[in-house]
């Protein structure tokens, strides 16, 4: 049943799309270019109200069993009129911050919470009072991290999909049978609304859909977190680390540059990518491979030994610090370890024996 209400929310999405874009030229929901954006015309958003409906369409199919549904749902519209608001008037980052805490506290006070975490060797560290806050943050973080990364054609729904088709396979091998039906019903509607988002796009999603994909991600991964024990600290972090990256780079970026924390640029890893000489299409597709890199990590490290661990945990930093200083994420003086590569290369050249000689 799960497969074919899959394929219900994909053609439903697909049927909506183009009566939301109508629906959003009429309201006057349009993104107009600016120094900071890629697009150069016009664009209807609010797009993401067709993957939201479609999304609809398929738990009210499958209704999955679970005290987790109607808090889930009761969330996402608080998320959905808050995205709806913002594309038609431009809410101010306080209040959008406000909508934010509150949708995450509706989950918070349906019994989803991150009350531990799995440690080696079978430890569980009990997190007591931080349980609410982290989940909050978490909830509110992700929320706003798939948020940042919509900023090209296609790359906020073509990431979404990456990271629901792994959170889904991943509840699917512990039966978890809740977080597979609602990751499917979003992967479906967020698929069927892709094609008229990829570039060149004939409508965005706003922050409508970037919102509500980033909100519904948070929450699955937090049930992760909860019920099934491959789900440790870090599976869920590897899983987004392409949106988790990009918005952690932008707030010490913002620091160094003495910036307010809500400040917008263009120094966001897209914007990077497009400087470094890549077209658009090619850098969503650069950003698709990444996340689905990161992806095959955190499979595999939700199967490995401690070492396993270890050795994945590693390559995953060493190779987002890489692409950060390649691309300049924070700065295009700010290269560490290139740097330090660079300088033992030298010393290794300079205490070579041919040098000696």
């Amino acid at each position: 049943m799960v497969y074919l209400t899959f394929v219900i929310c994909f053609l439903a999405a697909i049927g909506l799309t183009p009566l939301v874009k109508k629906l959003a030229i009429q309201a006057g929901a349009t993104d107009v270019p600016n120094a900071r954006k890629v697009h150069k015309k016009i664009m209807p958003r609010m797009g993401g109200l067709a993957i939201y409906f479609a999304f609809i369409i398929g738990m009210v199919i499958l209704w999955p069993v679970s005290s987790y549904t109607i808090p889930l749902i009761a969330g996402s519209v608080i998320i959905i009129l808050t995205g709806i608001l913002d594309d038609l008037y431009s809410l101010s980052p306080r209040v959008k911050l406000i909508a934010h805490f509150f949708a995450a506290l509706v989950i918070v006070e349906g019994g989803i919470t991150v009350t531990y975490i799995n440690l080696p060797f079978n430890g569980v560290l009990y997190l007591h009072w931080l349980s609410i806050p982290l989940t909050l943050l978490w909830i509110m973080g992700i929320t706003n991290a798939i948020n940042l990364i919509d900023g090209l054609d296609g790359l906020a729904a073509g990431v979404s999909s990456i990271v629901l088709m792994t959170i889904a396979g991943l509840a699917l091998t512990e039966n978890d049978l809740f977080v597979f039906a609602v990751s499917a019903v979003l992967l479906g509607s967020t698929l069927g609304f892709l094609p008229y988002n990829f570039h060149p796009a004939k409508i965005f999603m706003g922050d409508t859909g970037s919102y509500f994909l980033g909100y519904v991600i948070s929450v699955l991964a937090l049930l992760g977190f909860k019920n099934v024990t491959m789900f440790s600290l870090v599976v869920p972090v590897v899983i987004l680390a392409v949106p988790i990256s990009d918005t952690l780079f932008a707030i010490i970026r913002r620091l160094v540059n003495k910036k307010p924390l809500t400040a917008p640029d263009r120094s966001h890893l897209h914007h990077c990518l497009l400087r470094y000489g890549f077209s658009q299409s090619q850098t969503v597709v650069l950003m698709y491979g990444m996340s689905a890199m990161f992806a095959l990590a955190a499979i595999l490290l939700s199967t490995s030994t401690l070492l396993g661990s270890l050795l994945i945990i590693i390559g995953v930093m060493v190779t987002i610090e890489l692409v950060v200083e390649g691309v300049g994420l924070v700065s295009t003086g700010y290269k560490p370890l290139l740097k330090t590569y660079k300088r033992i290369l030298s010393l290794a050249k300079a205490l070579s024996p041919a040098k000696a000689k």
